[in-house]
């Protein structure tokens, strides 16, 4: 059994707040990043969140394969609502979701957004970026030292809503009583410390209290993106 609880906040430096989050009664949680123009960025990621909801809402099954599909799904209504809107044209989003089947946790991820367990102390990433740094820079051998300032360090390799075929990463996880698992915009892990995330998961607060220090954390920090954050605790 999840509780569960989210919180999103434009930051300290943008207008508008691209992000958007669901918390499904079904046993979906789904947060999103979205880019673009104007609107464009909002439209994309609610269009998105949206869209992979409905669809595991009236899906057959909760499976893995199912959750790929609710991706690709909102792949495809993302791209075909900025063919038909000159000012959606360019938009696109990252987008994570967890989703409950049986004792499983499954999780899927496009783009930048992230997945991560905190159990005894201890943040573990569950989901690998679709970046420039993590696909190219990386594997080059480039040091990260460098990797933090390179002029290609935004840059996404996949994101929904801008390639008719998109690579959707997926994870299984079998959550035990007290493990947190955390899903988050890089608006958090982009400009805060790992450290200092696992430090505001620390304690006996509410999840409401954690998502708080999250948010202060990452506008502590200089808060350049919007934050958001979902929080999962097994029961």
């Amino acid at each position: 059994m999840l509780e569960a609880f989210g919180l999103s906040d434009p930051g300290c430096v943008r207008q508008n707040n691209e992000d958007f989050y669901l918390i499904s009664p079904t046993g979906a949680y789904i947060v999103a990043d979205g880019m673009g123009g104007a609107q464009a960025g909002e439209h994309a990621s609610k269009l998105a969140v949206e869209t992979v909801a409905s669809f595991l809402q009236t899906a057959s099954a909760a499976d893995a394969e199912t959750l790929s599909q609710a991706f690709r799904e909102a792949n495809q209504r993302v791209m075909k609502a900025a063919a038909s809107d000159p000012e959606l044209e360019g938009m696109g989003t990252t987008l994570v979701a967890a989703l409950e089947s049986g004792t499983e946790l499954l999780i899927a991820s496009v783009g930048d957004s992230r997945a991560y367990m905190y159990d005894a102390g201890e943040l573990t990433c569950i989901t690998e970026d679709q970046t420039w740094v993590n696909e190219v820079g990386r594997p080059l051998g480039i040091e990260e030292a460098s990797l933090k300032t390179h002029p290609m360090r935004h840059v996404l390799t996949m994101a929904i809503g801008v390639s008719p075929e998109v690579r959707v990463h997926s994870y299984s996880v079998r959550p035990h009583p007290g493990e947190l698992f955390l899903i988050s915009s890089d608006g958090l892990h982009g400009v805060v410390d790992q450290g200092v995330i696992a430090a505001a998961l620390s304690g006996n607060g509410s999840l409401q209290a954690k998502c708080e220090r999250l948010i202060d954390a990452a506008k502590q920090a200089g808060g350049p993106d919007n934050i958001t954050v979902v929080l999962l605790q097994v029961k």
